[in-house]
């Protein structure tokens, strides 16, 4: 088999592993794509932000952060803050809910959902040591094939993020009820909670 392609599914295959696990980005992703809500451009944005975040990792980026922890703390007390906020949110859907299920509202702004996936994506720390440091160091290893490796990460994040978004929407017909949504969001309640108050405890 071709060195190469064996690097590249290294990337890939490593990349996939990192992201696959219950996350704040993943839970938004999701919802979004439950709610047939602006997912390409959800998918995009997580797209790219990887792509953006991997290629720094391996220019280099991921030992500045590591040489600098003041600024993985800011990072995590930022993230903690946010996390806590929408699990709180989360929360208060699962408590007081609407009239209509989040599929039949009406959709929030496009602004607004990019600037909460942003804030997902740029604000967890995990972010950060997973896909610049880790993968980055993971790519650097092979050396002159390290951009393989990181083309085989980002395909890995294309591939998630765009199976996860447009392939909630086959899922659309079980959250029909107020009670299905609400289970959802006592998911998504658990895990920002848990994971902002996890980072505010590290």
């Amino acid at each position: 088999m071709d060195t190469a392609y064996l690097v590249v599914l290294s990337g890939f295959a490593t990349t996939m592993a990192l992201i696959a696990a219950i996350g704040a980005q993943n839970a938004f992703v999701l919802r979004q794509g439950i709610r047939g809500e602006h997912v390409l451009p959800v998918v995009a944005v997580c797209t790219v932000s990887d792509l953006l975040l991997i290629v720094a990792g391996i220019a280099g980026v991921g030992a500045v952060i590591a040489a600098h922890p003041d600024v993985v703390t800011v990072i995590k007390v930022s993230g903690a803050v946010f996390l806590l906020g929408y699990g709180l949110l989360a929360a208060r859907r699962v408590v007081k809910p609407g009239t209509l299920t989040p599929a039949d509202a009406a959709p929030a702004r496009l602004g607004a959902v990019l600037a909460t996936c942003l804030a997902m994506t740029f604000l967890n720390p995990h972010v950060y040591l997973d896909t610049v440091i880790l993968i980055g160091a993971l790519a650097n290893e092979h050396q002159d094939s390290r951009w393989l490796f990181g083309a085989g990460a980002v395909s890995a994040s294309a591939v998630w993020f765009a199976g996860l978004g447009f392939g909630a929407k086959r899922l659309r017909h079980l959250f029909a009820s107020a009670t299905t949504w609400r289970v959802l969001d006592a998911v998504i309640a658990v895990t920002m909670l848990g994971l902002g108050i996890s980072l505010a405890l590290s």
